[in-house]
């Protein structure tokens, strides 16, 4: 397991067919050598049927796309906090928006994560809901509005003071949590806005995953780190 440091790039793969098999392995690849390259944090988050070769291959933190709040034994078709530590990952994302938990479920999963050893990274859509789970002491709480996921707009240009107030949100609860951004996350210059509005860096997907060549577009995020 390695840790994830701030400021941080967290690269979620999804289930783009760009990261189907083998490919998640090169994709992860890329974000190992270009964290190499720069010295900058970048994490990994494979599909979860590469979980465990990706966190065997790569020197980088490698987290898993969910976590259930469940215990090992008759959870057939779950993800377990002890199944994501076993396989050598970092820690885990929770309560993205395309697979939405109820609070008491964030609640858990955070402290079996925490138990097993693993950083949790709780996502969010506001900054109330921000402030919400962060009364849980998730490790980080990543801010990001379910209508600009995906897309061509930055958070940090199309609403800024979200992405601020998730921070002072989050600071008045518990200030030992970290705030990420994402939602149109492309450039250095969108990361740089995230880290001048507070956050510690920046969760994104299809910036990195869908570009003809995701390690330049690595270098580019991290270029004004």
């Amino acid at each position: 397991m390695t840790d994830i440091r701030t400021p941080a790039v967290i690269v979620n793969f999804k289930a783009y067919t760009q990261v189907d098999g083998e490919a998640a392995l090169r994709m992860a690849g890329a974000c190992a050598a270009v964290a190499e390259e720069t010295g900058v944090c970048i994490a990994a988050c494979p599909p979860m049927a590469e979980l465990g070769s990706v966190a065997r291959s790569v020197d980088v933190p490698v987290l898993s796309q969910h976590a259930d709040a469940r215990k090992p034994g008759s959870a057939t078709g779950w993800v377990t906090p002890s199944m994501v530590a076993a396989s050598g990952a970092s820690g885990t994302l929770l309560n993205h928006s395309e697979h939405r938990m109820v609070l008491s479920e964030i609640k858990e999963a955070v402290s079996m994560c925490r138990d097993a050893g693993l950083a949790t990274v709780v996502c969010s859509d506001s900054a109330a809901s921000s402030g919400a789970v962060a009364f849980y002491s998730p490790d980080f709480v990543a801010v990001e509005p379910p209508e600009l996921i995906g897309g061509d707009v930055s958070v940090t240009s199309a609403s800024p003071e979200l992405v601020s107030d998730a921070v002072d949100a989050v600071r008045s609860v518990d200030e030992g949590v970290t705030v990420l951004c994402g939602a149109g996350v492309k450039t250095g210059d969108d990361v740089r806005a995230a880290l001048d509005l507070g956050a510690g860096g920046v969760l994104l997907a299809s910036g990195v995953v869908k570009h003809d060549d995701p390690a330049q577009a690595l270098r580019d995020l991290v270029s004004r780190i």
